[in-house]
């Protein structure tokens, strides 16, 4: 099981509208929960969001940082990281 920090848990129920009709996350709490339910990912870079789209069988390779980073499923934390949602 994966920790989420805040950073993580801020950028997620700031961005869940992408990703999600209706809210699934009012509080840090219920964040942190449904992060560990989905099994979402925190990598350190969009090579690494490549990497792990590319391993999920998604074909990523005809896609720019850009693409990539306005997915859904993904969200930039600060510091350079991003957090993958899959919904």
């Amino acid at each position: 099981m994966y920790e989420y920090d805040e950073e993580c848990l801020k950028a997620f129920l700031k961005g869940q509208a992408r990703l999600f009709d209706e809210p699934v996350a009012e509080t840090m709490e219920e964040a942190e929960a449904f992060l560990e339910d989905c099994m979402a990912v925190v990598v350190d870079g969009i090579e690494e969001v490549r990497r792990f789209f590319d391993e999920e069988g998604l074909d990523a390779a005809g896609l720019t940082d850009e693409e990539l980073e306005d997915a859904a499923e993904v969200f930039a934390v600060p510091g350079g990281r991003y957090l993958i949602v899959e919904g």
